[in-house]
């Protein structure tokens, strides 16, 4: 009996063990930022809720970060009155930035890393979408830029589609041949003239020297699955004829 009862204390002991988890697997600490959450993988997560659903903006290696994401998603979402982890005046030109596109597309660029980028480069083209107050849905009169038929090393492993010389240096951004490997890289956006919902599709462009090229790439091949484009196929691009210049394909 005795016997018994030191085997009941010892497999109690061994229950209580087994509920306690270990240190590394217990839940991490909260955030002290609004929106953001920890992950398990110790990086940190940015949510914010719209109508009571969940939109994930993403995760972060820094916490800081994550709280940014909340900070920007809630000027688009909520305007300049919404409540932000680092308060302070809103930047007139962002907030510009943020009212020209759909809420979906401020997610995607916070989902990619983009954002700050994309931004960077709005305000350094001088551009604030300002007449774009129906978040990006109007539609607006376009002008053919140029069309390029797709090779098989375009829908290839590649991941790239060479753009035309002629067309890449009379229609697009400025770029310096030869530029540094570890320059900023240049992010193009195309709204999707098949879709009526404001898709954006988002590519880096930039110059091969290796191939003395101009390309699209990273996030190329999504494009052409999505898309199913084979040999053959004809990709058109064209321009608002706004003095927003944005860009369709």
């Amino acid at each position: 009996m005795s016997v018994s009862t030191a085997q009941g204390r010892l497999l109690e002991g061994d229950e209580a063990t087994a509920a306690s988890p270990p240190p590394h697997a217990r839940a991490p600490p909260s955030s002290r930022y609004k929106g953001v959450v920890p992950q398990p993988n110790g990086r940190w997560g940015a949510q914010i809720y719209e109508r009571h659903a969940r939109v994930w903006l993403g995760t972060f290696a820094d916490e800081a970060a994550a709280a940014r994401a909340y900070d920007v998603a809630a000027l688009r979402f909520r305007g300049r009155g919404a409540a932000a982890n680092f308060p302070g005046p809103a930047d007139a030109a962002e907030m510009a930035f943020l009212a020209a596109r759909p809420k979906a597309e401020v997610v995607d660029m916070l989902r990619k890393h983009t954002y700050d980028d994309e931004l960077r480069q709005e305000l350094r083209s001088g551009g604030s979408g300002g007449d774009r107050s129906s978040l990006g849905l109007v539609v607006l009169p376009r002008v053919a830029l140029f069309e390029k038929a797709v090779t098989p090393s375009d829908v290839g492993r590649l991941n790239r589609l060479v753009v035309p010389k002629l067309h890449a240096e009379k229609h697009f951004p400025p770029l310096q041949e030869g530029a540094a490997a570890d320059a900023a890289p240049v992010l193009l956006a195309f709204e999707d003239v098949g879709v009526g919902d404001g898709k954006v599709w988002r590519f880096r462009y930039s110059y091969w020297t290796s191939s003395q090229s101009y390309v699209l790439s990273r996030g190329w091949s999504r494009f052409v699955r999505e898309k199913g484009l084979a040999a053959g196929d004809t990709v058109a691009f064209s321009q608002a004829r706004s003095p927003t210049a944005r860009l369709w394909m």
